[in-house]
């Protein structure tokens, strides 16, 4: 079997009774150009449970049904519940650290995502925040691909990702975006406080909005004549350069 099929939900009453059970659904495929009441509901009650519903040609679903059974719509579940953000701060209160926040700007690529939560974890962050919208979400192949660490490290799921760094400030979080032409050199910059690094997304980086709510850009130095690194990789690197000089390295 496919790993990215693991955690299909499919079909009419099965997708409905997971919504209707408050299992954490990370987004519903329907097939379009479909008129039919018993879909129409099934995507209003996702809609209302804050679930991105996406409509796709028929085929796609085909392609991806596991049991050749959709019905016309299949659901992506989460492997496990997601956190607040409330919860990824008690956590640092809990260890008696300053916070540690890592927030993924629209990374899309779900092996990106896992390795970001696998790094963040080992290094001993307090929790990720990713978008509801336009980003991976806590699939099957997430949880493997961070090696199990999204079952240990909060992460939290926000439908408005630049209202979540207003709320981050306002609790005292510095935040300090990742960006390649940024004059701030990671090795120089202090990473020691309370802080919530963001790392773009693959493709274009950081959106508009969510740039504006950084207090400090921050870059890696770069020796070679590739000018970027994949999006798990520099986070990987800038969250092991906190580590270090949280330990007073």
């Amino acid at each position: 079997m496919d790993e990215r099929r693991t955690d299909l939900i499919e079909g009419r009453n099965a997708v409905n009774e997971a919504l209707k059970a408050g299992r954490a659904i990370d987004k519903l495929y329907v097939a379009r150009g479909t008129n039919d009441s018993a879909l129409g509901r099934i995507t209003a009650r996702a809609r209302e449970r804050g679930v991105a519903v996406v409509t796709v040609d028929r085929r796609k679903l085909d392609e991806i049904s596991v049991t050749g059974s959709h019905q016309g719509v299949i659901a992506v579940a989460a492997v496990t519940h997601y956190a607040s953000i409330d919860d990824i701060l008690a956590l640092a209160e809990e260890r008696g650290e300053p916070p540690f926040v890592i927030v993924c700007d629209e990374i899309s690529d779900v092996h990106n995502l896992g390795a970001i939560i696998r790094s963040a974890e080992c290094a001993g962050a307090h929790g990720v925040i990713i978008p509801k919208r336009r980003s991976a979400g806590l699939t099957a192949v997430v949880d493997k691909t961070s090696a199990g660490a999204a079952e240990y490290l909060p992460v939290a799921r926000v439908s408005n990702l630049p209202a979540a760094l207003d709320e981050l400030k306002r609790r005292g979080l510095w935040v300090y975006g990742s960006a390649a032409e940024a004059e701030s050199g990671m090795w120089e910059t202090d990473l020691t406080g309370p802080l919530c690094l963001v790392i773009g997304s693959e493709g274009e980086g950081m959106g508009r909005l969510v740039r504006e709510k950084c207090d400090v850009l921050v870059s890696i130095p770069m020796r070679g004549r590739v000018s970027s690194l994949n999006a798990s990789a520099a986070a990987a690197i800038l969250i092991y350069e906190a580590l270090r000089q949280r330990s007073g390295s």
